[in-house]
């Protein structure tokens, strides 16, 4: 072990450590410190008069859990959950200040309708009055935009509202920007979406490859596990294949910089390599899988293609054909293919936004599990391909409850007839309700309501819950801002704060979060999380999902029709136990039953159609978290899935049949190995705009910064945007750290401070921005080009200029 890892790995623990306890000596919210120490085993914290309880960290995919501290009514301290195996009782800096979120001073607390330009106090009746009104006016012309936080019951509502109720399938979530790559690569290879594996890789692989994906500061609790096994003294290998050094290069044993969507290229160059060497797996191929080409033109199903057809596609991306579109060394490349050739070695890709967030997004997901398959790097713990997620619940709510435009619960669709008979069946609806014509995803969404209310299929009125698009989408001047230039347009925003979206909105509706109601997430190793309601929220202030269900009422008493199921009730009847109706829609019953296992467990049914089963509320509730399936076993016992699709581990594998992709796209139970070629990114540097632009994240925000801008201690760790440059770069352009710099790409302009080998370190004729901060709005600038298959936009790369601004 050199000096420098040592000292490297020394400072990665102590910043976490430093972090832990300053969380825990946190300010007036949390009271008196406490020791920053924690104590052995699973013992919390003894604190005077405080209650614990737990539930899943508000922030992103990882699913960490964390026990919540409750005096008098607020969250007043927060510790991990030592008894949840995802994070084994640790936490990020973030993640220690979560209970922090409640308590920003500018909290939203009661609903604002603009009226003469201004927003002014409504009550909770005329605000709900004046959605319904919107919608019954003209149902077509609404929208829903939901988001990877919302629970799975808020979801689950929001889905059979609209297309269910409405018949209107114009509803997608911001996670559509985020993995949607994720869910087209694995259906298109498997059949079905979601990893096959789970975080236990981490535990038992000999490399880690790191695909565009900055691990030690996106996932940092996940990456805790490589530190951990390298200070007990094993050996783990880390590849970061990187467009910039980062945080998690620090810790690499290789770092591979390559050039912007090359990724294509080099996966292309391993299978070349490794048919080359004769070191693919042959008797797994020929066992399990098929193989699989573009198709002309190029399509999400594609074409079956032959061995021989794949090899000769393969066979373009030679070691010097892919060196030179990647800028990887011929030796590196050649490492690369070792490891794949090396069955004695368990080898385990990760990526995220990096892959995902790419025109060629689908592609790029397809050729990293193609890899995998080949080589037969697959099926054992620590050997295979695995997807991260950045929210919550982008993998619970989206992926599994369907809030995508062309989606259904439990994987089914709206444009197959089978998929919406189940669900009208399920739904209790008159046959024909579900329009089979899938709705506008999140880029066209955005287009639509940004255009004239009298152009052809124009939306008028669009309502957001928990996410904030006027600083996330990409592009914003032409998919955000022109909204305020546009009569007829009614922007609805349930939040907790006021955002760049809530500047342009029309009617803000107050919200709880996190604790202040119930919930279930579903986080990115397939793992169901539930929590119970431990304060109530302040103000006028309520959960979404009574928003949404409140709506739904209102349009019943309007007689519309889509609010009735196929006997004439109410879409989301509940009755007592007594047989009587619930008023849901009234705020103070809705905590009359707990509605949200109520609408799980309607939700739940749906779940086991593409083996995806779900336990059920009240298992789920004892449980840190469980990984679907969740089957009975024979002595009443509820029991999770590690690996899907291998025998031993997925309870739907028939015996003796060692792999079995049950959902497979050719009906065979084999997996699908892709070609995908390699395509130039639809926006280069030229001689105008000489860099590449990426964006990004930093380790103390989330997302846009709404919660975590406004816990003092990250806000002050990280206060401000900048962006980061090339130390050469800046040299010949007269630029020093801290000036005020002007970047430009076709799109728009922004000042803002540059940082010059700061945290991470660009290479030459490459910038970075991260994206938290709202007063610098970096998706001003940003593409709004997306894959053609997922519709997901590349936020990673278009070309740019900077200019140092004289004052």
């Amino acid at each position: 072990m050199s000096a420098n890892a040592t000292t490297s790995r020394r400072n990665f623990l102590k910043s976490a450590a430093m972090a832990a306890a300053s969380a825990l000596a946190a300010d007036s919210v949390f009271g008196e410190a406490v020791n920053p120490v924690p104590p052995g085993g699973n013992e919390l914290p003894v604190l005077p008069n405080v209650t614990w309880d737990k539930a899943p960290c508000r922030f992103c995919g990882t699913g960490c859990h964390v026990m919540v501290g409750v005096q008098d009514g607020k969250v007043v301290a927060v510790t991990g959950d030592r008894q949840a195996e995802v994070n084994k009782g640790l936490l990020c800096v973030k993640g220690y200040h979560v209970g922090m979120v409640l308590y920003g001073a500018d909290r939203l607390k009661t609903p604002l309708l603009r009226k003469n330009g201004e927003l002014v106090p409504i009550s909770w009746d005329e605000a709900i009055a004046v959605i319904a009104e919107r919608i019954h006016t003209a149902p077509q012309k609404f929208a829903i935009y939901g988001s990877g936080q919302w629970t799975i019951p808020e979801g689950y509502a929001a889905n059979k509202f609209i297309k269910g109720g409405l018949s209107n399938n114009h509803i997608d979530p911001n996670a559509r920007l985020c993995m949607a790559s994720a869910v087209t690569g694995y259906i298109s290879t498997f059949g079905v979406d979601e990893p096959y594996n789970c975080y236990d890789d981490l535990d038992h692989c000999d490399t880690l490859l790191l695909w565009g994906n900055n691990f030690a500061e996106m996932h940092p609790v996940l990456f805790s596990r490589v530190v951990d096994r390298r200070l007990r003294g094993e050996s783990i290998e880390l590849i970061d294949l990187t467009t910039r050094h980062t945080r998690t290069s620090q810790q690499a044993n290789h770092v591979l910089v390559m050039q912007p969507q090359s990724d294509l290229a080099i996966a292309n160059c391993i299978a070349h390599q490794l048919i080359e060497r004769n070191a693919w797996d042959r008797e797994f191929v020929e066992g399990f899988c098929n193989f699989r080409g573009p198709g002309t033109p190029a399509s999400l199903k594609g074409e079956p293609i032959t061995f021989e057809q794949y090899r000769a596609e393969v066979s373009q991306y030679t070691i010097e054909r892919t060196s030179e579109i990647s800028g990887l060394s011929p030796q590196q490349l050649t490492l690369l293919a070792d490891r794949f050739a090396d069955k004695s070695r368990k080898v385990l890709s990760l990526w995220c936004m990096g892959v995902n967030q790419h025109t060629q997004g689908t592609a790029m997901n397809n050729l990293l599990h193609a890899i995998h398959l080949l080589s037969g790097h697959f099926g054992r713990p620590g050997d295979g391909p695995q997807s991260l997620t950045g929210q919550p619940s982008a993998c619970g709510t989206v992926r599994e409850v369907g809030t995508l435009a062309h989606a259904l619960p439990g994987g089914l669709r709206v444009d197959d007839e089978k998929g919406r008979q189940i669900a009208e069946e399920n739904w209790k609806l008159p046959a024909g309700r579900i329009n089979p014509q899938p709705g506008y995803h999140t880029v066209l969404m955005w287009e639509k309501f940004c255009s004239p209310s009298d152009t052809e299929g124009a939306l008028d009125t669009l309502w957001v819950q928990v996410t904030n698009p006027g600083q996330s989408l990409p592009n914003l001047h032409k998919l955000f801002n022109r909204k305020a230039d546009l009569d007829g347009k009614f922007l609805i925003v349930s939040d907790v704060y006021p955002t760049a979206t809530t500047e342009l909105a029309d009617l803000i509706l107050p919200s709880a979060m996190w604790v202040e109601k119930n919930g279930i997430f579903g986080n990115s190793e397939r793992r169901t999380q539930q929590w119970y309601r431990m304060v109530s929220p302040p103000g006028e202030a309520r959960d979404d999902c009574w928003q949404m269900i409140a709506v739904a009422h209102k349009l019943f008493e309007l007689n519309h029709e889509g609010m009735k199921d196929r006997d004439g009730n109410f879409l989301f009847t509940q009755r007592d136990e007594s047989g009587s109706e619930i008023p849901l829609w009234e705020w103070e019953h809705y905590y009359d039953i707990n509605i949200d296992e109520r609408l799980y467990e309607e939700y739940r049914q749906f779940t086991r159609i593409k083996h995806k089963d779900l336990a059920p509320y009240p298992v789920l509730a004892k449980a840190r978290g469980l990984r679907w399936p969740v089957v009975e076993l024979q002595d009443g016992t509820w029991k999770e899935t590690r690996y899907r699709f291998v025998e031993g581990t997925d309870p739907y594998v028939e015996p003796a049949k060692r792999f079995q992709f049950y959902h497979s796209v050719t009906g065979d139970d084999r997996a699908l190995i892709w070609f995908r070629p390699y395509v130039v990114p639809p926006e280069v540097p030229d001689e105008e705009f000489p860099f590449w632009l990426d964006t990004g994240r930093v380790l103390e925000h989330w997302h846009t910064g709404t919660m975590t801008m406004r816990i003092p201690q990250l806000q002050k760790a990280m206060p401000t945007a900048y962006v980061e440059i090339n130390r050469d770069d800046a040299s010949e352009l007269g630029i020093r750290n801290g000036d005020a710099v002007k970047l430009i790409t076709r799109r728009g302009e922004l000042t803002l401070p540059a940082w010059i080998d700061g945290r991470a370190s660009c290479p030459p004729g490459h910038l970075f921005v991260p994206f938290f901060d709202e007063k610098l709005l970096v998706n001003q600038l940003t593409l709004e080009a997306h894959c053609p298959f997922s519709k997901e936009p590349d936020y990673k790369k278009c070309a740019a200029r900077i200019e140092r601004v004289t004052l």
